[in-house]
């Protein structure tokens, strides 16, 4: 069962409140941080917050951080070095490139409510500096009298943002996309956050581009006769943690392994602090499947029909699995790893498709800051074969300024000549 995203009001409050702060700049971005945030602080956060916030993050703490940037990092250039511009002759003199142009202002929302999202301050700020995006601008919700959480901030200052705002909800993406407070308007705004979060970037989209279209997170576990079912349970339990509305599904040949994982389920639940109980009986409760197959072809069927955000194998034969399953935002390949490992610390961007949009998109990766653009030239000579073959498949699609176009440098580069250039 996929979840569904917010209430039937959501779209009129965020337009009112986008056409607002458009409208009133930052005087009603403020107003809005001061009525909902109960926030008067500083909106740009000024050298010296920082240095205060990197007082209170720990070292322990610290370092933990500076692992989990060390490894999105060099994965993030592990994927930029796959990428390449390439300049190609495609007939004689006709030549035809690629190049990758990073764009110049990025927007990076990171998520601030029960918990401190120091993981996606990493994924995506780090990400669009190793991009090369020119400026870098991110913002999370102040807490009262406050200002962010100061391990959030001192990671967005860790992995490079050139401007931190405590801004959140819709007047943290209006400020980024309006270029309020910083003098950037974004190009792309990008990270997770709440339906109101993803609803104006929904509606900015077109006049920005954005990440993806998020919807409530998701797990899916592939698992036969050889997994462990205590394993398998706790990582849903892990992602069930995440809200009411969050998917956990488990495609199994086994039935004994399905019975049992049924039958942990609920006590691993009760085991939980209140905030993640509550949250994960409500999810498994309402979006929770186990669906029973009889082959592996079968689970690899199922499994790409639901396109899961995060899909877990416990399987025999793993290289089988990673050539066969097409669909997923980022996949966890054996017991060994998990969703949690890709969340915080292990490389892979945890910015992923949701609501089976898997089946056409991956993750926030390097190259969603990059521009994949074209470009051709040509000697006077590729002319000859060229602009003829446009005038004459211009005419018949009954464009003639466009044959024209070719007509004319025939007759400037080859003076006298006769051309059949179409009807």
């Amino acid at each position: 069962m996929t979840a569904k995203t917010g209430e039937d009001n959501t779209r009129e409050i965020v337009s009112t409140m986008l056409a607002e702060i458009e409208a009133g700049g930052e005087e009603k971005a403020l107003e809005y941080t001061k009525n909902l945030d109960k926030f008067e602080g500083n909106i740009v956060v000024t050298k010296e917050e920082i240095e205060a916030s990197a007082s209170k993050v720990s070292q322990q703490l610290k370092d933990d951080i500076q692992f989990s940037y060390d490894r999105v990092r060099g994965f993030a250039e592990a994927q930029r070095a796959s990428m390449n511009e390439f300049e190609a002759e495609l007939s004689p003199g006709l030549f035809a490139g690629q190049k990758l142009i990073p764009v110049q202002t990025a927007g990076c929302y990171v998520p601030g409510g029960r918990y401190a999202h120091v993981a996606s301050a990493i994924m995506s700020i780090a990400t669009a500096k190793v991009a090369g995006v020119e400026n870098v601008i991110a913002c999370s919700p102040p807490k009262p009298g406050e200002g962010m959480h100061p391990a959030i901030m001192y990671t967005m200052n860790l992995a490079g943002a050139d401007t931190i705002l405590n801004l959140g909800g819709v007047q943290g993406i209006a400020a980024m996309a309006f270029g309020l407070f910083s003098g950037h308007s974004a190009d792309i705004l990008v990270g997770p956050g709440n339906r109101f979060v993803a609803e104006a970037k929904r509606m900015l989209f077109g006049r920005v581009g954005i990440d993806l279209f998020a919807g409530p997170t998701e797990v899916a576990i592939i698992a036969d006769h050889t997994a462990d079912p205590k394993i398998v349970a706790s990582d849903l339990v892990g992602q069930c943690e995440h809200g009411p509305d969050s998917p956990a599904w488990l495609m199994t040949s086994d039935k004994k392994l399905a019975d049992d994982v049924t039958a942990l389920m609920p006590g691993m639940i009760e085991a939980l602090p209140e905030t993640a109980r509550n949250a994960a009986t409500a999810s498994w409760r309402d979006y929770g499947e186990i669906v029973l197959c009889d082959t592996d072809e079968e689970m690899a069927v199922v499994s790409d029909e639901y396109a899961s955000e995060h899909l877990e194998v416990h399987c025999e034969n793993l290289d089988w699995w990673l050539a066969r399953l097409k669909n997923y935002g980022s996949l966890f390949v054996g017991e060994e790893t998990t969703v949690a490992f890709g969340d915080k610390c292990s490389g892979t961007n945890h910015i992923l498709p949701t609501k089976g949009a898997g089946r056409y998109t991956g993750g926030l990766s390097v190259g969603k800051f990059i521009k994949t653009v074209t470009y051709q030239r040509m000697s006077k000579e590729a002319n000859r074969e060229v602009a003829a073959v446009t005038a004459r498949i211009s005419r018949l699609e009954g464009m003639e300024a466009h044959a024209r176009t070719g007509d004319d440098r025939l007759a400037k580069y080859f003076p006298g000549e006769k051309f059949e250039l179409g009807n």
